[in-house]
């Protein structure tokens, strides 16, 4: 079991996945943001009743130790009274990625000159 989580929020728009998903990255809180980019159909109960909507699943990739500060941020930028916010545990992954995870959850840190970071590119 490693420290890493899979977060899944569902948002009301694209758009909003996006902006929360951005802010994330920017913020440090999670190394990446996926928007699955076709909406989604929800089924659930409401307030008593069955409520049916389409929306978009952002995923995030975050630590156990970041995932706090990120459940908090979503919850003041997300449109819903009660969105949902659920962190599954990441078991195993290949070691570079769950360290570039860490990397890109961990605070900046003063560069070394003429340091080089690999980029991580879609396959």
């Amino acid at each position: 079991m490693t420290d890493k989580r899979v977060v899944l929020v569902t948002c009301s728009s694209a758009k909003e996945a996006r902006k929360i998903g951005r802010t994330m990255v920017e913020m440090r809180l999670a190394a990446c943001a996926n928007i699955v980019s076709a909406p989604v159909q929800s089924t659930y109960r409401w307030k008593g009743k069955i409520e049916e909507a389409r929306e978009y699943l952002l995923v995030l990739k975050t630590t156990t130790r970041r995932f706090g500060q990120l459940r908090e941020a979503v919850l003041k930028l997300h449109s819903y009274d009660l969105p949902e916010i659920i962190a599954l545990p990441i078991v195993e992954g290949a070691r570079a990625y769950l360290q570039w995870i860490d990397d890109c959850t961990t605070l900046a840190k003063s560069k070394k000159r003429g340091s080089k970071r690999a980029r991580r590119t879609p396959l």
